[in-house]
């Protein structure tokens, strides 16, 4: 094994155990990560079931609660991370250290990802107990796969923001939070994307959840009414597709961002 390689694979240990064991330092942190996504799953599958809609739809929603989970750790745990070390006054020893930027979130991401995956699994556990939810699992393998692929593509989005909130600082901060119960409408989290019409879900699709979700409800609840948007292996096709160039993209911003630094003596375009 080369030296860089080697040291690049320690950083992304490195960063990965202290998202785990500082996590397990606060268990409060617990309650909040599963409080909160499910407060809104709740909320809409009491809705439906006052509406008589069908039992796929409340399903709908304990899926998408879980999912949030995830979503929510990208933006502010991920997304916003170096960011928050500029802050703090630490973002001048990741640039020095001789990694690549990559290994760093992507250590960030795999630590966040384990424990998200805990929170993602309460949430959905609670949520079928108290509703009672029916699954039926089609394709168990394909289910995996647009599950991993999905979060390559969200975890490749989440590295691409956070060369953006170095750029631009508190600006794209405020920016995330305005468009986040947007977001949330447009993939289609609390009912199924297609119900906005074709050309609005085409749109949506730039945003690997809408795909994700979707496929995902096809394969939880087959020969249920899904109304989807695609087939689910157009959807892991497409996924695929997205995965890499959100990846090479913020392989691409991660790199300006250092360059910019390097050349201009500041971290933002604003010197701020």
């Amino acid at each position: 094994m080369s030296g860089r390689l080697q040291t690049n694979l320690r950083a992304i240990w490195g960063r990965a155990y202290v998202r785990v064991v500082g996590a397990n330092r606060e268990p409060s942190w617990l309650i909040f990560d599963v409080l909160f996504p499910l407060l809104a799953a709740f909320g809409f599958a009491l809705v439906y079931r006052g509406m008589g809609a069908p039992e796929t739809y409340i399903g709908f929603v304990v899926v998408s609660g879980a999912m949030l989970a995830f979503w929510q750790n990208i933006l502010w745990a991920m997304a916003a991370q170096f960011h928050w070390e500029k802050e703090m006054g630490n973002l001048e020893l990741y640039l020095i250290a001789p990694v690549a930027r990559m290994s760093i979130l992507l250590g960030m991401a795999i630590g966040g990802l384990l424990l998200t995956a805990t929170r993602a699994a309460a949430v959905l556990t609670i949520g079928t107990l108290v509703f009672g939810v029916q699954f039926s699992v089609s394709n168990w393998f394909l289910l995996i796969a647009v599950f991993m692929v999905t979060m390559a593509a969200v975890y490749g989005l989440g590295m691409l923001a956070s060369s953006l909130f170095m750029l631009f600082g508190r600006q794209v901060w405020h920016t995330v939070n305005l468009f986040q119960e947007p977001i949330y409408f447009v993939t289609g989290f609390y009912f199924p994307v297609r119900s906005l019409g074709g050309a609005v879900a085409t749109a949506a699709s730039v945003i690997p959840l809408t795909l994700g979700l979707d496929a995902i409800r096809q394969l939880i609840f087959s020969g249920s009414p899904v109304n989807p948007l695609l087939s689910v292996n157009a959807e892991l096709a497409l996924l695929v597709v997205l995965a890499f160039a959100l990846n090479w993209a913020a392989l691409k911003g991660l790199r300006y961002m250092e360059e910019l630094g390097k050349r201009t003596g500041r971290l933002t375009l604003k010197g701020q």
